[in-house]
């Protein structure tokens, strides 16, 4: 073939031809391929999270039907509100709720003195792990066993009022857990002992984590003790105090049953001086055989304790703050 000069070949086939190539030599990407893998990506986490989702729905899902279910009924009939009514209007269940009420005064006690050791904990830095350790070992003791040993501890004749004699200060022994006017009181420090461990710990870590340089500052400018932890320490914490306020209110609320329980040989006593919601559900559903009055009450205690969760998240979100800043 004679090709004239000045006028260009036609290429060959497959020879001369360049493909269409991406930025950074990787091919182009469909517009359906990267809308699969946004999608994967936007679902992914979902995914991970599903099975424990579909566990804990089946489990405490259905578990809390059946509670709502059965609160409403009376051997299998339609009874509307008036297994509420009777839970309200019993005088023994509003005895445990005015129990749990003043158990609730020990929240701000534990706050006090989880923010009071941490701060001194901070302070002193010099063998900081040891003193931690120590404090934080008694959250970790399971219920049952730190009861039954107080148990033992804070009887007549038991070891507690054995050491005040000892002490030559014999005139304070009390019977701790027979005097209907202290067991309440008792029974809240226990609890308040076992407990402010875990605020300990918690307000520490926040406090370790704050730059040593700005109270090292603060420090050469002449600010006093009590100023620095009142305008630099307590707003770094403020989240987490709330945080801590609110578990241990649902811990006074309806996690002190195994206290009572294990302490009183699960009487509430002595008489009902010790009897909070919990044991007076456990007591209605299998001592008194009435498990419709029982789920009425247990759906009382569940409803309060979710005010105070949705509580804790409102006031989380209305101080635009999380627990790690």
């Amino acid at each position: 073939m004679t090709v004239l000069r000045g006028s260009a070949a036609p290429p060959a086939t497959g020879v001369g031809r360049r493909k269409t190539v991406a930025p950074h030599g990787r091919p182009p990407v469909s517009p359906a391929r990267g809308v699969g893998r946004g999608l994967v990506q936007r679902l992914g986490p979902v995914l991970w999270v599903a099975p424990a989702a579909v566990v804990i729905l089946f489990v405490f899902g259905y578990s809390i039907f059946q509670l709502v279910f059965t609160s409403f009924r009376y051997q299998g009939n339609w009874v509307g509100f008036e297994n509420f009514a009777l839970v309200v209007s019993d005088p023994l269940f509003q005895t445990a709720i005015l129990h749990n009420t003043l158990l609730l005064l020990a929240v701000p006690v534990l706050v006090f003195l989880a923010l009071g050791v941490a701060i001194l904990l901070f302070e002193c830095r010099r063998s900081v792990v040891v003193y931690r350790a120590i404090l934080f070992l008694p959250y970790i003791i399971p219920i049952p066993v730190i009861g039954v040993v107080f148990g033992q501890l804070l009887q007549l004749n038991g070891a507690f009022n054995g050491a005040l004699d000892g002490l030559g200060i014999g005139a304070l022994t009390q019977d701790w857990l027979g005097n209907p006017q202290l067991a309440l009181i008792t029974m809240g420090g226990v609890i308040v002992w076992k407990e402010v461990g875990f605020g300990i710990v918690l307000f520490l870590a926040r406090m370790l984590s704050l730059p040593e340089d700005v109270y090292e500052a603060a420090k050469l400018d002449g600010v006093g003790f009590f100023r620095m932890h009142w305008s630099m320490t307590l707003p770094q914490v403020r989240p987490l105090i709330n945080f801590y306020l609110i578990s241990e209110a649902i811990v006074m609320v309806s996690w002190v049953f195994n206290y009572v329980f294990v302490m009183t040989n699960g009487q509430g006593g002595p008489g009902n001086a010790t009897v909070v919601s919990e044991l007076y559900i456990y007591n209605t559903a299998f001592q008194s055989k009435a498990p419709e009055l029982a789920s009425a009450a247990a759906l009382l205690l569940f409803v309060a304790t979710l005010v105070l969760i949705i509580g804790f998240f409102r006031t989380q979100k209305a101080g635009g703050g999380t627990l790690g800043d």
